[in-house]
């Protein structure tokens, strides 16, 4: 009853995808506007070419417009939350991983279990990717990585999701999420000491 008292411009995303699934079209025009910047953002940096982002992007809205319609969203306060594991079984869907001899391939699950001597703390990389030019120099290195590590990356540090969330949103486990991490740091690291960068602030 509350958002008939309120403009769809004054609604947040959770109240406008109701109106969405009560038949109220325009709301989803502004569910649109205020997700597609970062929901492309996310599948182009996965993904990391711009046609298949764009296909991937049209093919999550639709999936996304077509689960609201069958009302099959649930409010949680986490809409954009919700759409990026859309959009992420929409990759997983169509997008295949390359190998590179050159990265280094996870074990079986990605799962922390299987790496000996793992420091649960590096995965804090926040403080070693503070300053602006090192996230700039992060960022190019992270082009390097596998997807499902970049994906990662980019859910952690870019977006701030906990790993809680980023297991959800990838439906893997927590230490899943950990793993592909670790390996991504693994690969940074040897990455930038190839090319001579450094990633750590003293």
């Amino acid at each position: 009853m509350e958002n008939n008292t309120k403009s769809l411009a004054e609604m947040s995303d959770e109240e406008l995808a109701i109106c969405y699934m009560r038949g109220k079209d325009k709301a989803f025009d502004l569910l649109l506007e205020h997700n597609k910047s970062k929901l492309f953002s996310y599948i182009y940096y996965v993904v990391h070419d711009e046609d298949l982002a764009n296909d991937l992007f049209q093919d999550t809205f639709i999936k996304i417009i077509t689960k609201l319609r069958n009302g099959m969203y649930t409010p949680t306060g986490k809409f954009h939350s919700w759409c990026l594991r859309i959009a992420h079984n929409v990759i997983m869907d169509s997008f295949r991983i390359g190998k590179n001899s050159n990265i280094v391939e996870p074990t079986e699950d990605n799962d922390l279990a299987n790496i000996h001597n793992c420091n649960v703390e590096e995965m804090n990389i926040e403080q070693k990717f503070i300053n602006n030019q090192i996230l700039e120099d992060a960022k190019s290195i992270m082009n390097n990585l596998p997807a499902s590590q970049r994906e990662v990356v980019y859910m952690r540090f870019f977006q701030q999701m906990s790993f809680k969330e980023i297991s959800e949103t990838t439906n893997v486990s927590i230490n899943t999420a950990l793993g592909r991490m670790r390996y991504a740091l693994l690969n940074m690291r040897k990455i930038a000491h190839d090319h001579n960068i450094s990633l750590y602030l003293y």
